[in-house]
């Protein structure tokens, strides 16, 4: 017996326990089923579980279970990234605590220290996929360093620089001063910051006491500065373009050249030029063939080596004494040090307060400094042609599919990816340095020194490169990586390429496309056919989760709280394409009311005494209400397999919600009652039904709430412990005259429903109760409501249902039922005018309140100023608001004399 309240803490666990152990996410490549395949994207091994992957990893598992139960062969890769920095970060902290430091360890030792981590530590985010009920397939399970991984990152790297598509060069990347590294714009976050901006004069040469002022929020790379540019047609600088200003503090002599980076609406319309130390500026400055010299090293620190050799003493504009002063200074101490000596020169023309942008590293939490330095490169745009031509082509679809043009827009215009890191933990770059400083790319030190033993003519010492390749790369490869390339095994030709890949619009430019290039140059095929694209998680209010707000949400609680079951479908019901989810604990609490609803209803025909049949036909059922069920499941499962089959996850989770709850629930087995009760042949039937519907109900659940649908299938025995994932999932039952079945139910549900809507709009005490009368009825109408007078009585709390030949009597609440008027005399339950004069009040309240919204809308300041999340939440009070006039003017109408 089914207990009175389910408990998932109970279930939960050993329902996992028991699917791992039965091998029943495991895929099966000796069958002669249709592959499906997805691959995970891999967490950070030092990962944790958050809302963001308990959305992304619940719409994969919806999907893998559901073509699990189609009948394909399902693959669901499991494994996770080792996380360069990440992962260093983590073990660098623990040292410091041991009062120790990587350097002190050495390379090797500290590596080893990492991998020692890992194998204590690193699985948390594994079992907290298996809280979360992932069907992923765990003996396949990966890690993006292991060996055979590994190889096929040493032979992407030796094939690509063979080809010529990975080389070395000098450009600038996103150095953290922090970490000693070049970081991913991935791995960048954007900071608001309340700064300066300062307006300084940069005298022209040759024309004593004219210059041109430039707009700077970083006075301390002025230094660096090898040219001015303004735009080419602006006419406050014409006689300007050509000519030369005179660097202030530096004394050289930079060009001031015409270049459409500069915006005349901008500040002064002059910018500064500093091609090494900002992104724009560098592209300007190969455009123009401009010096780029270096003035902050490594560690963001004033370095005067590039340009010592062109500082020039200028009278009241430039001091190489003042300038050398700097050298080593860290940047902020330079910039305030700069400014004080610009305003001393009267070179500072006026300082503006100013909130702007700066790029920090996500985890040292420095600003990140543009840095130019010799780094590994891919060559991108010629990997991203055939990537770009499969989209186009339509080899791989993007769902929805206007993401398609973030993904153009970007590879359109792709730069040279840089793939290095400083480093320790990662790939080691596989290349070596002879005694001259020859490169040889090898998969291994033994081929490395073939290479060299060639050129030299003798053995010679080699020095491996110390760098580590961008956790990127080896991400890029996972698709067919993890399937055993460069080996051509069986999983490889069978699982690849994959089906779906799901993830979220962030990491578009930073995997999938990476993706896409190395499958299309390595395997010839799109690594995944279709891309699903998912928003982001945010509060109830649609903020953005984050620590400093204090709205994260952790999923493990939500999980202790109200079972995985209630997080999942919440996941699921709120899920739409490309749509973000607004998820807090109260939806989590109100689908766990919806499990609570399918296990009750699951007591309900036990107690019944509802058992699966494999004897029972369906076309043999007889009764009204029996083939009405049935036919509303057939609609359910074509309206939830149409919406999988589209990716609209909502969709598919309303639809189902609505014939759990508001059909089987509601309606059937309310009206099954009497049947129920009453026994015989009859009764028979409905047990037989209901136990079909709820098998199917169970099986269409399955890939949303596996846990109690898992539960309900094996007490019910409706087949062997733990096998409702790998059984069928439903399809249309055969029904016999399922159109007159569903004219008459839904006839009598719309009756039973108009009489609630009235008795609730008018207050009608709930124990009172009223007759009804139809007017203008036909006879067919008539007759419905006399074979269904005992359920109408039941279930709307009503004493009799009569024929009005005559006009309608005053005091009476009416509704049009198809032909019919529905008349519901109320005179002797309820003061019929006091109730009239609340609907008006209540009407005249919420009028006011749309009026006052709907001018807060119409106000442009409003809608300019207020944050996003405000004006929808405004704008969804709004709906709310005319759907409460919608339903009060109704109610007026229906109590009109």
């Amino acid at each position: 017996m089914l207990n009175k309240t389910y408990a998932p803490a109970e279930i939960e666990p050993r329902l996992y326990e028991g699917w791992e152990k039965a091998g029943a996410f495991a895929a099966l490549p000796d069958s002669n089923a249709k592959p499906f395949t997805i691959m995970i994207p891999p967490p950070n091994v030092t990962g944790s579980l958050h809302m963001g992957h308990a959305l992304n990893y619940t719409i994969q598992d919806l999907l893998v279970r559901w073509r699990r139960m189609q009948g394909r062969d399902s693959l669901w890769q499991p494994g996770t990234d080792h996380a360069g920095i990440a992962t260093q970060m983590v073990v660098e902290r623990l040292l410091a605590e041991q009062g120790t430091n990587r350097q002190a360890l050495g390379r090797d030792a500290f590596v080893a220290r990492i991998w020692k981590w890992k194998e204590e530590s690193g699985g948390t985010i594994t079992r907290q996929l298996r809280r979360l009920g992932a069907s992923l397939d765990w003996p396949r399970e990966r890690f993006t360093m292991d060996a055979g991984l590994s190889a096929a990152v040493r032979e992407v790297f030796v094939t690509l620089y063979r080809q010529g598509l990975i080389y070395r060069d000098r450009r600038l990347v996103n150095w953290d001063p922090e970490f000693q590294s070049a970081i991913s714009d991935l791995e960048v976050e954007n900071r608001e910051v309340r700064g300066s901006l300062w307006y300084i004069r940069y005298p022209i040469a040759g024309e004593p006491g004219r210059s041109i002022t430039v707009a700077t929020t970083r006075p301390e790379t002025l230094l660096g500065d090898t040219g001015v540019a303004v735009h080419p047609d602006d006419p406050r600088y014409q006689d300007l373009i050509g000519r030369d200003a005179i660097l202030p503090l530096v004394g050289r002599r930079i060009p001031i050249v015409a270049d459409p980076y500069s915006d005349p609406e901008k500040g002064t319309g002059a910018v500064k030029i500093t091609p090494a130390h900002d992104f724009n500026d560098f592209g300007a400055g190969q455009r123009h063939s401009l010096p780029m010299p270096s003035v902050l090293d490594r560690q963001a620190r004033i370095t005067l080596a590039d340009i010592e050799a062109v500082l020039q003493a200028a009278p009241g504009v430039a001091d190489p004494d003042f300038v050398r002063g700097l050298d080593g200074k860290g940047r902020e101490e330079a910039r305030a040090a700069i400014v004080r000596e610009l305003e001393r020169l009267g070179l500072l023309e006026r300082t503006e307060p100013h909130v702007h942008q700066v790029p920090h590293g996500d985890r040292s939490g420095v600003p990140i400094e543009p840095l130019l330095t010799l780094q590994w490169y891919c060559n991108a745009a010629e990997l991203a042609a055939p990537a770009i031509a499969a989209v186009e082509a339509g080899e791989t679809v993007f769902v929805p599919k206007q993401w398609e043009n973030t993904y153009f827009a970007w590879m359109r215009g792709i730069q040279p990816w840089c793939i290095s890191r400083q480093l320790w933990w990662g790939h080691r770059i596989p290349a070596w340095y002879g005694p001259d400083g020859a490169i040889f790319v090898a998969h291994d030190g033994a081929e490395a020194a073939s290479q060299a033993r060639e050129r030299y003519g003798k053995d010679v010492a080699l020095t491996q490169d110390e760098d580590v390749l961008d956790t990127w790369f080896s991400s890029a490869l996972w698709p067919f990586s993890t399937l055993g390339w460069p080996e051509r095994t069986q999983e490889l030709v069978r699982y690849y390429p994959g089906d779906v890949l799901v993830t979220g619009f962030d990491i578009i430019f930073f995997w999938v496309a990476r993706m896409m290039m190395m499958g299309l140059h390595f395997m010839k095929q799109v690594p995944f056919r279709t891309v699903y694209i998912h928003g982001l998680v945010r509060d109830e209010r649609g903020q953005k989760m984050s620590k400093s707000k204090g709205n994260v949400i952790d999923p493990l609680e939500l999980i202790d709280r109200y079972g995985a079951d209630a997080l999942r479908f919440s996941i699921c019901s709120l899920t739409g394409p490309g749509r973000d989810v607004k998820l807090g604990p109260a939806v989590v609490e109100s689908n766990r009311s919806f499990v609570t609803k399918l296990w009750n209803a699951a007591r309900f025909c036990e107690m019944n005494e509802v058992r699966p049949d494999p004897r029972f036909a369906t076309e043999s059922a007889g009764l009204p209400l029996s083939r009405w069920i049935l036919n509303a499941a057939n609609t359910a499962v074509a309206e939830a397999t149409g919406a999988l089959e589209a990716y609209r996850v909502n969709d598919y989770a309303a639809a189902v919600y609505r014939f759990v709850w508001n059909v089987f629930c509601d309606w059937f087995l309310e009206l099954a009652k009497p049947v129920l009760l009453a026994g015989g042949r009859e009764a028979r039937e409905v047990r037989d039904v209901a136990a079909h519907v709820l098998g199917t109900i169970l099986r269409l659940l399955h890939p949303a709430i596996p846990f109690v649908t898992e539960e309900l299938w094996d007490r019910f025995g409706y087949g062997e412990p733990f096998s409702l994932m790998r059984t069928a999932w439903p399809g249309s039952s055969a029904v016999s005259e399922p159109d007159p079945a569903r004219a008459e139910l839904d006839w009598l549900i719309r009756l039973v429903s108009e009489i609630r809507t009235i008795r609730s709009e008018m207050n009608v005490p709930q124990g009172s109760q009223i007759p009804v009368l139809l007017r203008d009825a036909a006879p067919e109408t008539l007759a419905r409501a006399e074979r269904w007078l005992e359920a109408i009585r039941r279930l709307a709390r009503v004493s009799e249902v009569g024929r009005l030949a005559g006009s309608i009597p005053k005091g009476c609440a009416q509704a049009v039922l198809d032909e019919a008027t529905l008349v519901v005399p109320l005179a002797g339950s309820i003061d019929l005018e006091a109730e009239r004069a609340r609907l008006i009040k209540e009407r005249s309240r919420a009028q006011q309140d749309a009026d006052k919204l709907g001018r807060k809308l119409d106000n442009p300041d409003f809608v300019r100023r207020a944050p996003p999340e405000v004006v929808e939440e405004t704008r969804a009070r709004l709906t709310a608001v005319q759907q409460e006039l919608a339903r009060l003017d109704a109610a007026l109408r229906r109590v009109e004399a």
